[in-house]
């Protein structure tokens, strides 16, 4: 088959490798234009397209499907748009163009939206998986073509279970669309309702202490590597300067002593930060404006630390049971 492949952050990259070492002619790769990153805010290509050039597959760049892209996509004449974490809405004329099959970190219609990996986590879900299905014109509802489901791992974090998501579901995108080309496959249908996984701000990645360890560490593990689990020091200080990065932490060794909520304790060596029925560890802690340090050097140069706890986590509920209504679908 003739294909455009269109994505833009990493996760995207084993999928694009996947198609340009098949059978199949990748003819023209999507991508997002570069983007300012950095302090200095150095203007740098996506993964995505960086791999395609590295590939010798011609770059287009957009960050919106209109105009002058959807004129070249419609030369290019492709018999398939192959999508994985693009970050655009495919209205009309671009579905219009070719099938667009997309690669879902989910098993739809369960988390539809940006962030699915990082809402199955934090909602402590033991397994999810992934979707190819086809663009429509709403939110991740089109019909699917392939589904394949995977434990997550107790401990594994957002990031890692994306990386690995990302690896294994370019094999299952590459499968779709060898079945597509050879007229082996049926599309089912979606339910109408599912959840959805929305992107996930720096309120989200708020801990707070107060809440049961459980929670807590599913919350940790969610927002890890991105945005970065966080909590507030206690004290009179502005919110700024009390504001801590949690770098690792993870459940507390069975047997270890009951700790106040938000309190933290020093036991056999390991630093405890008490939850609302038990305890985690904690092992590398950034202060306010300072590197990550161990979390017992910390406790050193400020003895009595504490968490604020009651805040509450995250902004609301990780995962609605509402319908999407939401036009257009983020390719």
């Amino acid at each position: 088959m003739k294909i455009v492949f269109a994505g833009t952050p990493e996760p995207a990259v084993p999928s694009l490798r996947a198609l340009a070492g098949s059978s199949h002619q990748v003819v023209s790769v999507l991508t997002r234009p570069d983007a300012p990153l950095g302090r200095k805010r150095v203007l740098t290509p996506s993964p995505v397209k960086r791999a395609a050039l590295e590939l010798g597959i011609p770059v287009l760049e957009a960050d919106r499907l209109r105009g002058d892209v959807l004129t070249t996509l419609e030369e290019l004449a492709p018999d398939l748009i192959a999508v994985v974490a693009y970050g655009a809405l495919a209205g009309p004329r671009a579905l219009a163009i070719a099938p667009w099959l997309n690669l879902h970190f989910s098993l739809l219609p369960d988390y539809r939206g940006a962030a699915p990996v990082q809402h199955a986590v934090i909602d402590g879900r033991e397994t999810t998986g992934v979707t190819v299905f086809r663009l429509d014109s709403g939110m991740d509802t089109g019909p699917i073509l392939h589904q394949r489901a995977t434990p997550i791992g107790p401990d594994e974090t957002a990031g890692q279970l994306l990386a690995r998501l990302a690896a294994e579901g370019a094999g299952d995108l590459l499968r779709t669309v060898d079945l597509l080309a050879s007229g082996g496959l049926e599309e089912q249908p979606q339910p109408v309702t599912g959840s959805h996984a929305p992107k996930l701000g720096s309120a989200d990645a708020r801990l707070d202490f107060g809440d049961p360890a459980a929670e807590v560490y599913n919350r940790y593990r969610g927002v890890t590597p991105a945005p970065g689990a966080w909590t507030l020091l206690a004290g009179g200080e502005p919110e700024p300067q009390r504001r801590a990065k949690l770098i690792e932490l993870m459940p507390a060794p069975s047997g270890s002593p009951e700790v106040p909520a938000g309190s933290l304790l020093v036991h056999d060596g390991r630093v405890l930060a008490g939850a609302a029925d038990g305890a985690l560890e904690l092992r590398l802690i950034a202060p306010p404006g300072k590197r990550a340090m161990p979390a017992a050097d910390f406790l050193r140069g400020r003895p009595g630390a504490r968490f604020e706890t009651g805040a509450g986590s995250g902004t609301g509920p990780s995962a609605g049971t509402g319908t999407e209504t939401q036009t257009g679908d983020p390719a």
